[in-house]
């Protein structure tokens, strides 16, 4: 739902909530973290890699297939990270590793999911404008409900229900978006996103082929990117999924436009790290670059100063986080379950 317009006097709300948080020095770089972060991810990556070639033919690989689902996630955060400009200020060395990290490591492609990820910040939960929200498999309103076709149109009045199960595709779609993304026109560099990409490709169904039997390979593959879909939409779904949605040309200042459609999810330093910071989501939303660390200190000074505004700040547990979206779901998917009955 669209909300009413900001009042004149709000555009200038965002610059002085900005001049607090620099003030506090929270968008500086947090180079001994990342290094620190980024270093304790790639050992998990070459020691589980190790570990794939030591098991050999065994069924012991299906729990190491979980513990992968859980660093490509994680290598999925710091590439996100490296999207946002947090751990280095210039675009090089950021695309390096982003590339490196994403397309040859996870088979993510880098660029695609930059401009996807870009274009959601800059109008999060927009029904025309946020790439998260258009109507492809699920539904985000009763709007985009009655206008659905295909899979949306089929699968939208039972969607809460297979919310979770859908996940276990994310994997295997957030691959295929990359490749995809090859042919589009604004692709820059795609002969290098494309040779890293297929290189994971090859490189990871070669190992399945040459360790694993054929039952075990399928095994291993289902558990690894079935999990590491699910960890990812479980990351990524409780930061906006059942919060108000804008349509039209709703016109929200920036501090308005970020807060009133994000969510944040209570937790502690666990939460922190399964979550790679964006369980703050209001404050990464606000701040993009801020490196993930400082999201937590932030925090306190968004919300008095939202509190000070009259401004909602929306905060619950992760449960209840996952509950609202759900219930959104199911609330968006009504009109396709009444004509189903008539």
């Amino acid at each position: 739902m669209a909300q009413a317009p900001a009042p004149a006097a709000a555009v200038s709300d965002f610059s002085r909530l900005s001049k607090r948080v620099r003030q506090a020095g929270l968008l500086d770089r947090r180079p001994r973290h990342y290094l620190a972060r980024i270093s304790a991810v790639t050992a998990l990556y070459l020691a589980g890699v190790a570990a794939f070639f030591l098991l050999g033919d065994s069924w012991f690989q299906v729990p190491l297939a979980a513990g992968f689902a859980i660093v490509f996630a994680q290598v999925a955060l710091v590439m996100h990270d490296l999207a946002h400009r947090q751990i280095f200020l210039s675009r090089r060395p950021s695309e390096i590793l982003g590339r490196l990290g994403g397309n040859l490591g996870i088979g993510l492609g880098y660029g695609w999911w930059m401009n996807k990820h870009t274009r959601h910040h800059a109008n999060p939960n927009h029904e025309d404008l946020d790439p998260d929200v258009v109507p492809d498999v699920l539904v985000w309103s009763q709007e985009q409900a009655r206008a659905s076709r295909g899979p949306a149109r089929l699968i939208g009045g039972r969607q809460a229900l297979l919310f979770y199960p859908l996940l276990l595709l994310e994997g295997l779609n957030l691959h295929l978006g990359g490749v995809r993304a090859l042919r589009r026109p604004w692709m820059r560099h795609r002969v290098l996103e494309g040779t890293l990409l297929f290189a994971h490709f090859v490189l990871y169904v070669a190992a399945l082929v040459w360790v694993l039997s054929p039952g075990k390979a399928l095994v291993f593959l289902a558990v690894h990117q079935g999990l590491f879909g699910l960890y990812m939409g479980c990351v990524f779904a409780p930061g906006h999924k059942g919060m108000p949605t804008l349509t039209g040309t709703a016109e929200l200042d920036f501090l308005r436009k970020q807060v009133l459609t994000t969510r944040n999810v209570r937790g502690g330093r666990l939460v922190d790290l399964a979550m790679g910071g964006l369980n703050y989501q209001i404050e990464h939303h606000l701040f993009p670059s801020m490196p993930a660390p400082n999201l937590r200190l932030a925090q306190p000074i968004v919300r008095a100063y939202c509190r000070q505004l009259g401004l909602p700040y929306h905060e619950v547990g992760f449960a209840a986080s996952h509950g609202e979206a759900l219930r959104h779901l199911h609330h968006a998917g009504a009109p396709l379950r009444e004509k189903g009955r008539s």
